[in-house]
């Protein structure tokens, strides 16, 4: 892979890269280490890259790869066991609470991520993907090998599990 390629693509990508995963892991220095090693990934693929996608789509594939990677780690940890991680059913809890600029937002967008935790691995990738790294369900259903119609389901209900969340969490206050 040459240099100069490398570079565009860190210089282009790396922030939605990194803020893809943070969003996930919500851990800056988890996410930092889990950028670096989508970087390792492409350096390593960059040749075997045939162009059927665009080279973002096709980062966002390898990120989605590393952080699903770090999840199954992190389960076999906790379980001291080899048992498969179900990543498409069980939740991606992250360790940390938030990433840094946690204590900055707005209690809507504090609320919205404590509710993303308690979604399906597919219900928070869909989300994450296309309301926070703005990807089309087009782009959303190529990074995770999917059709259209089970990027537009699964974001369907994704949205509906939150709407249930954030509502339930509302009456919780008011009482």
């Amino acid at each position: 892979m040459k240099e100069s390629i490398f570079h565009r693509l860190y210089d282009e990508y790396h922030q939605d890269v990194f803020q893809f995963l943070i969003y996930l892991v919500k851990n800056r220095s988890i996410a930092e280490d889990l950028s670096q090693e989508v970087y390792i990934r492409v350096l390593r693929a960059y040749d075997k890259f045939e162009g059927k996608s665009s080279e973002k789509t096709w980062l966002f594939s390898i990120a989605k790869n590393v952080a699903i990677d770090y999840f199954r780690k992190n389960n076999v940890r906790e379980r001291h066991t080899f048992d498969a991680f179900e990543w498409e059913s069980e939740q991606l809890v992250s360790p940390a609470r938030t990433p840094e600029q946690f204590l900055e937002m707005s209690e809507d967008m504090r609320q919205l991520l404590e509710a993303l935790e308690l979604c399906t691995g597919d219900q928070k990738m869909v989300i994450v993907m296309r309301y926070f790294q703005d990807l089309s369900i087009g782009e959303t259903a190529e990074i995770l090998s999917w059709t259209e119609s089970k990027v537009k389901t699964t974001q369907h209900r994704a949205i509906k599990t939150l709407r249930g969340i954030l509502e339930q969490d509302g009456k919780e206050v008011n009482s």
